[in-house]
């Protein structure tokens, strides 16, 4: 997969599951860097309604059928969503939801590899290489921060977005993060920025 230059594309795409942190970490490097930061699962409504989904739909699905199919149901929106985010905010710091990477369905992965393949750095963050261990600081994180723990009508999408084989088809390298602080993740991947 060739990767096109920086103008064409977001300056850098912060991937993995809930809890590793995506969204402070893009806050912050988009403030060293003087970049706009796109929060994707904040601005996502417009791309989904162009798909003709919403949350209210979504939340529907659920009830009628359980999460885990209504997440499925979603997949072509979510891609849309990233298609679109990726074509609209070239120079940024994009920070996708665990969704947006994470599909059951081929079309809707190739849409976002072919999506992402412009971009020059699509980082998916981890706390740990240890599965483990990455497992139980994302629960706790997602405990403390939202209430939830990821485990829904007996799916662990927690492990699911961890274990994703899709979510690492796309990133060009991954970064873990346990030991730092979010202005040390950011410092250390700035140090190779100097040429862009």
């Amino acid at each position: 997969m060739s990767r096109q230059t920086p103008t064409e594309a977001p300056w850098m795409v912060l991937i993995g599951p809930a809890g590793t942190g995506k969204t402070t970490l893009g806050r912050e490097i988009a403030a060293r860097t003087q970049r706009p930061f796109i929060d994707l699962d904040a601005l996502a409504d417009e791309y989904y309604a162009q798909a003709g989904w919403s949350i209210a739909r979504l939340r529907e699905r659920i009830a009628a059928v359980g999460r885990l199919a209504a997440e499925a149901e979603w997949e072509p929106a979510r891609a849309h969503a990233v298609a679109c985010a990726v074509a609209d905010h070239r120079e940024a710091i994009i920070a996708l939801g665990a969704g947006h990477t994470s599909y059951t369905g081929h079309q809707q992965l190739a849409t976002v590899r072919t999506a992402l393949s412009c971009c020059p750095d699509v980082i998916r963050l981890l706390p740990s290489p240890n599965r483990g261990t990455s497992l139980s600081v994302l629960r706790q994180r997602c405990m403390a921060s939202k209430g939830r723990s990821w485990i829904i009508d007996g799916h662990d999408f927690l492990a699911h977005w961890l274990d994703d084989s899709g979510t690492r088809l796309v990133a060009t390298r991954t970064v873990y993060t346990l030991d730092e602080t979010p202005a040390q993740t950011a410092a250390r991947l700035l140090r190779g920025y100097g040429r862009r």
